[in-house]
């Protein structure tokens, strides 16, 4: 089954103590593109969820926003340091004071808040931060597995794309080995209507002619092309079918397109030429969606 690299999965979890809501998002990339938007509590766990994502998503653009929102205040491990934070506002009012400085309480508190160890954090014993990210990271998991199940639904949609694309350059295909029979022998005729009076001359060789005449004809023939270009299909389907990825298919997609290219710089019939030029419309398709499979 293919995997799109476009995907989204969110997850949420609600205790007594912890709000908490999981976003995965990716893009299609050549790498691993990791960008981890967390509390700064948990910047000691970014590594761990780094690993984790490329682990299960493989590659990509990979975006994850996690937002943890404590309920009460013995969970939310930080509370303000009054007594200082008091002491620091006192001290700041008489200072402006002395200084003649006409001070709002609003903004002296506001920059009495901001002074060093205003804040007392409260940390979680081992075992309850333990506790704490084993629920956050099963909420974790739950985004990704929504989020690969996304990419799942998208890689089916794209899988009946190439498989639209392909039957169209079958059918082109078809066409072209159609009007193939009737391409050399309008070649032959019109070689020899070209040469019509050398022919007459008494120092004409007709042999050596006909030696010339194959080698030129033989310069034009696509039998071998067309042979190429219907397994590369066919191989490119079979691919289809095993969950290939994208580095493949694009591989198999240059061999297809180097067959087509091949065909119409040797055609020397406008007929065939437009439907080569149909044929290479359909593969850049192909090679566009390529880019987007894991």
């Amino acid at each position: 089954m293919l995997q799109s690299m476009t995907g989204f999965g969110s997850a949420v979890l609600d205790t007594t103590k912890l709000s908490i809501s999981v976003e995965v998002k990716t893009l299609n990339s050549k790498f691993s593109d990791i960008y981890c938007r967390m509390p700064r509590s948990f910047s000691n766990r970014e590594i761990d969820i780094r690993n984790l994502l490329t682990k299960e998503l493989e590659r990509g653009k990979m975006e994850l926003n996690l937002n943890v929102v404590p309920k009460d205040e013995e969970s939310a491990g930080t509370t303000v340091n009054r007594p200082l934070v008091k002491a620091y506002f006192r001290d700041l009012m008489a200072t402006a004071g002395e200084l003649g400085i006409v001070a709002t309480p609003t903004e002296v508190l506001r920059m009495a808040t901001m002074m060093p160890n205003s804040y007392n954090t409260n940390a979680l014993s081992q075992d309850e931060s333990e506790e704490e990210w084993k629920l956050i990271l099963s909420v974790i998991n739950q985004a990704i597995l929504k989020c690969k199940e996304f990419r799942r639904q998208e890689g089916d949609v794209t899988k009946k794309k190439f498989e639209e694309y392909t039957n169209i350059i079958e059918n082109l295909l078809e066409q072209v080995i159609e009007l193939d029979p009737k391409r050399i022998p309008a070649i032959r005729e019109k070689l020899e209507k070209s040469m019509g009076d050398w022919m007459q001359s008494d120092n004409f060789d007709k042999n050596r002619f006909e030696q010339e005449l194959i080698f030129y004809v033989e310069k034009f023939d696509i039998s071998e092309e067309k042979v190429r270009l219907k397994n590369h299909l066919d191989y490119f389907r079979k691919e289809l079918e095993i969950a290939s990825n994208g580095k493949k298919l694009n591989f198999i997609a240059q061999e297809i397109g180097r067959e087509i290219n091949t065909i119409g710089s040797k055609a020397n019939d406008s007929g065939i030429q437009r439907l080569v030029v149909q044929m290479k419309d359909e593969l850049e398709k192909i090679k566009e969606q390529t880019m987007n499979i894991l």
